[in-house]
């Protein structure tokens, strides 16, 4: 005897009305019919998580979905941010792709930009900036790189020669000592 489960309507044998040892006259059948489907529905079951294709390390990623907005953030830690949304931010990250209908506005210091959509504020550019077409970027952007496809569009206080610039909180000047 078998139950339907809730689920995808799968059929799965009725364990509860057999015990080991207290088997009624004549159903052995039965028991070796639920062992038999017992052992096909654990054949059948879901990969061992050995199966499933590895996931890749260190590769954070946000990604900003359509019609959401995100304001007023810092952030940090992302390897990829995807904009398909509105993001209004400060950001330090490897990879920024905007999507057509996605939007920035904020301060960002990127090693890979690709814009299909808008950016506005501005842009450092490490390595490869990247505007397709229906690209829009205003601001001041620096860049390491540029490509521009056709109908895209570049304005604002441009320059070549984005370098990362380092995080140093003071300056140390050799030879100069302030007395206390």
């Amino acid at each position: 005897m078998a139950i339907t489960t809730q689920f995808f309507n799968k059929r799965e044998p009725e364990l509860a009305s057999v015990r080991p040892g207290s088997a009624a006259p004549g159903a052995h059948a039965n028991v070796a019919a639920n062992q038999l489907a017992t052992q096909h529905v654990a054949n059948t079951a879901a990969p061992a998580p050995t199966q499933l294709p590895p996931v890749k390390e260190g590769g954070s990623k946000l990604t900003v979905g359509p019609n959401i907005k995100l304001k007023g953030v810092e952030i940090t830690d992302c390897d990829t941010l995807v904009v398909e949304g509105l993001v209004e931010a400060t950001m330090d990250s490897r990879v920024m792709q905007i999507s057509e209908r996605g939007a920035f506005k904020g301060s960002a210091e990127i090693d890979i930009a690709e814009i299909h959509g808008q950016f506005e504020g501005n842009l450092t550019v490490r390595q490869k900036l990247m505007i397709f077409g229906t690209g829009r970027v205003h601001g001041k952007v620096r860049y390491g790189k540029v490509v521009i496809e056709e109908g895209g569009q570049l304005t604002g206080d441009i320059q070549f020669g984005a370098t990362a610039t380092p995080k140093v909180a003071s300056v140390e000047r050799p030879g100069l000592t302030l007395a206390v």
